[in-house]
C-alpha cells in the first residue's frame, strides 16, 4: 500500500469515527446514507415476502443489514481488510437506524413510507416481546455501538498497514 493510499485510508476511517460519534449522540438524525439505507430496507419487504408475512415484515430489516455484510465479506475474502471494516460500519450504522425503529414499535411516531403497518409492532407484537420495544432497541443499539467501535479500532489498524495480509 503506497504512502497516500494509506494517508486516505486513515483519513477516511477518522472521518467515519467522527461521523459515527455524531450518530450515536443524534440517533433520530437522518444522515447521508439513510436514503440508500431506507431503499435497500423497502426493497427487502418484497424479496422476503415470499417466505411469509412474518419474514416479509422482517425482510426490510434483513436486507438493511444484509447488504452492507454483503461488503464486509466481499472485501473480507478479497484481503482488503480495511475496506471490509469500512463496510462494517456501515452494518453499525443500519444498527442504529434500525434500534430507533424497534424503540418506536409501541409509541409509532416514526413517519413511515407509504404509511402501512409498522414493521416493529408487527414483529413484536407476534413474539409477544411489545412491550419490551425500548429494551429491545437499547440492545440492537448496544450492539451497533460496539460493531462501530470495533470497525473504527480495526480499520485504523488495517489502514496503518498493521493486520493486513501480504
Amino acid at each position: 500500500m503506497s504512502a497516500a493510499e494509506r494517508r486516505a485510508r486513515l483519513a477516511l476511517t477518522a472521518l467515519l469515527a467522527v461521523y459515527g460519534a455524531f450518530l450515536i449522540l443524534n440517533p433520530g438524525h437522518y444522515g447521508w446514507l439513510d436514503s440508500l439505507d431506507l431503499a435497500i430496507h423497502e426493497f427487502g419487504h418484497p424479496l422476503f415476502g415470499i417466505f411469509g408475512e412474518f419474514v416479509g415484515f422482517l425482510g426490510g430489516t434483513l436486507m438493511q443489514l444484509l447488504m452492507p455484510a454483503i461488503f464486509v465479506a466481499y472485501f473480507w475474502r478479497r484481503g482488503d481488510r480495511h475496506a471490509a471494516m469500512v463496510a462494517l460500519w456501515w452494518v453499525a450504522q443500519n444498527l442504529w437506524n434500525v434500534a430507533v425503529y424497534v424503540r418506536d414499535a409501541r409509541a409509532q411516531e416514526l413517519p413511515l413510507v407509504g404509511g402501512g403497518e409498522h414493521d416493529w409492532n408487527y414483529l413484536l407484537g407476534r413474539l409477544g416481546l411489545l412491550q419490551q420495544d425500548r429494551v429491545i432497541g437499547g440492545g440492537v443499539r448496544l450492539v451497533g455501538i460496539l460493531m462501530y467501535t470495533w470497525s473504527c479500532l480495526m480499520g485504523w489498524t488495517y489502514a496503518s498497514g498493521s493486520g493486513e495480509p501480504s
